[in-house]
């Protein structure tokens, strides 16, 4: 009973991260976010066998989502020392694209209650390319905290399926372990088999005297 529920509850957790990675990926490919876009991919097909595993009473897929349950974990916090500029971290920096491009979060411009504004060059300035600085105003909220409130739902989630996942892996393998402890000692089939041979090879004997 207590596996069921555990079961049950390990494959919520599951579907929950897959609607919250799905959610995340999509903002991260409007911002070109190439380093999370990979890690959200990795994560969803991870997300995926556990998923399978628990359903089908497979404990080593299981273990394979506890496993990259705490590399999440580890990820996500690398994500809010990036947008929170710890330990020599910065959120201006290109590392997210891979040096690629000069992109930002989305949420640094479609953030609530920012307002978005393209400022043209100057006439006098001619250059190859027509460029325009881009301001935001008026964010009820800046878009690193929003990152980081991301994060934090993802580590929380994560946690979460790390546990159950623990707690069924064990379940499943004691009732292995008992089903094979009242399987493998169970006397009648040998006695059953070797009863009736020696049965006929006296009989013989029996019949002679």
């Amino acid at each position: 009973m207590g596996c069921c529920s555990g079961r049950c509850t390990l494959i919520f957790i599951c579907t929950l991260q897959l609607v919250l990675a799905l959610e995340r990926q999509v903002f991260d490919f409007l911002g070109y976010q190439w380093a999370p876009i990979l890690a959200n991919f990795f994560h969803i097909i991870i997300v995926i066998l556990g998923l399978f595993g628990t359903i089908q009473y497979r404990p080593r897929y299981i273990v394979v989502y506890t496993v990259w349950a705490a590399l999440w974990v580890a990820w996500n916090v690398f994500i809010i020392c990036f947008y929170l500029d710890v330990g020599g971290l910065s959120k201006d920096s290109d590392l997210l694209t891979f040096n690629i491009s000069a992109h930002r979060s989305w949420w640094s411009e479609h953030g609530p209650g920012c307002v978005r504004r393209e400022v043209p060059q100057a006439p006098r300035v001619h250059t190859t390319e027509s460029h325009a600085y881009i301001t935001v105003m008026g964010c009820l909220m800046d878009y690193q905290y929003i990152e980081v409130m991301h994060s934090g739902t993802q580590i929380l989630v994560a946690l979460l399926g790390f546990v159950y996942a623990c707690y069924v892996v064990s379940a499943i393998t004691e009732e292995e372990d008992s089903f094979d402890f009242i399987g493998g000692f169970d006397p009648f089939p040998l006695y059953h088999v070797n009863e009736k041979p020696s049965h006929l090879l006296l009989k013989p004997m029996y019949l002679s005297t």
